[in-house]
């Protein structure tokens, strides 16, 4: 008999964590499974007919947090409405820690013989460390993205196992060539600075004046510096429109471009996220600078517990890659912290050295989508074990 799952994914890179979970759960059971819930095109390209459209639930920023609250509370409820109807074997909530909180407990009440499950824990490390009794407390399993998250929820009485980073392995497994973008490009041998604004209009909004003054500067100190430009394909208008107005001419490049442009790159610009996992994968070293509004700043000043918000200065357990954030967030900071980059060996030397030993970690071995599958398998089978058992002493 096949096995139903309710899958709730409300972001982009959660809908991708979720079409590699749905491919890697038919691989692991012998009756391919049905799927339910929400989920982007990814995820309805596996075959989930999503329940409603999740990009209203996809926000950055206090201010954004709170105007989607209605959609949440209306969302989660939709997805209890599907827990009562199709009583899933497990209810998988992948990243969107926020909109998680508000379901897993809708969804219990819907439907108690549901297990929940949470892939991508919310970062416990960097703030709220409060979360993780939540967390340990809503879901029967926690599948974790990063190797020293489980500890904090087992310290709970949460079950927690790390999985790998799905984004992380397939940075490393995708093909690139810099000789490739250099020719494409008709560059020569030129100094290459990448600058990544980030993926969002209000980062971008945010960053692009500052980052322009910035390679502004370092084209002055450094001759003969390109700078090459990517961007991502929600704001590529923002990005033309922005570096349009900069004094230096920049190379502006898809984000499908942006591994081959990494490999020809000698270092980075770039808005905290993601990206800068992806650039130490290609071995970049780089700037991170990053501004929110006042209003998120104030209250991440109140909730952070972390001096840092890169993930491989976390890792490191020391700062490697130089971070400006907000009132540091300087043209002339970034400046400096690129002409450094660019001029100084051992700085460049100091954060590659540092990215060999800490990528492993982050990446993980074996496929994450896998492990994914393989863990919630086993939880199925441990409960159905302890139901058996539980019927027979009845």
């Amino acid at each position: 008999m096949a096995r139903t799952f309710l899958l709730s994914a409300v972001e982009p890179s959660a809908d991708a964590m979720g079409a590699d979970l749905m491919r890697a759960l038919r691989g692991a059971l012998p009756v391919p499974p049905r799927f339910v819930g929400c989920g982007g095109d990814a995820m309805r390209a596996e075959g989930l007919d999503s329940a409603f459209d999740v990009r209203a639930l996809s926000v950055m920023g206090l201010g954004d947090a709170v105007r989607a609250v209605p959609a949440a509370l209306a969302a989660a409820g939709r997805l209890a409405k599907i827990a009562r109807e199709e009583a899933p074997e497990a209810a998988v909530l992948i990243d969107a820690w926020g909109f998680s909180r508000l379901a897993a407990p809708r969804i219990k009440r819907a439907s108690p013989s549901t297990r929940l499950v949470k892939l991508a824990a919310p970062q416990v490390w960097a703030s709220r460390p409060e979360r993780a009794a939540t967390a340990a407390s809503l879901f029967d399993l926690i599948l974790t993205l990063l190797p020293f998250e489980p500890p904090l929820f087992e310290a709970e009485g949460g079950r927690a196992a790390f999985v790998g980073n799905p984004n992380f392995q397939a940075v490393a497994k995708t093909p690139r060539s810099g000789d490739a973008f250099r020719a494409r490009h008709g560059l020569g041998e030129e100094r290459l600075l990448a600058v990544l604004p980030g993926s969002r209009r209000s980062e971008v909004e945010r960053l692009m004046p500052t980052f322009g003054d910035a390679v502004d500067g370092v084209s002055k100190e450094v001759p003969g510096t390109r700078i090459v430009v990517v961007a991502a394909p929600a704001v590529e208008a923002e990005v033309r429109s922005a570096c349009a107005r900069w004094t230096n001419e920049a190379l502006i490049v898809p984000a499908a471009e942006r591994f081959d442009a990494f490999e020809a790159a000698e270092a980075a610009l770039a808005a905290s996220g993601t990206v800068t996992t992806e650039l130490a994968l290609c071995g970049v070293p780089m700037v991170v600078g990053y501004k929110v509004g006042r209003l998120t700043a104030a209250w991440a000043r109140r909730i952070l517990i972390t001096d840092t918000v890169t993930i491989l200065n976390i890792a490191a357990g020391e700062r490697v890659v130089p971070e400006r954030l907000q009132e540091d967030c300087t043209p002339e900071q970034l400046r400096a912290d690129v002409v450094r980059l660019l001029t100084d060996d051992e700085a460049r030397r100091r954060q590659l050295s540092a990215f060999r030993r800490v990528l492993p970690r982050l990446v993980g071995s074996g496929d994450a989508a896998a492990r994914a599958a393989e863990e919630i398998v086993a939880l199925l089978k441990r409960e159905d074990g302890a139901d058996l058992d539980a019927s027979a002493q009845g």
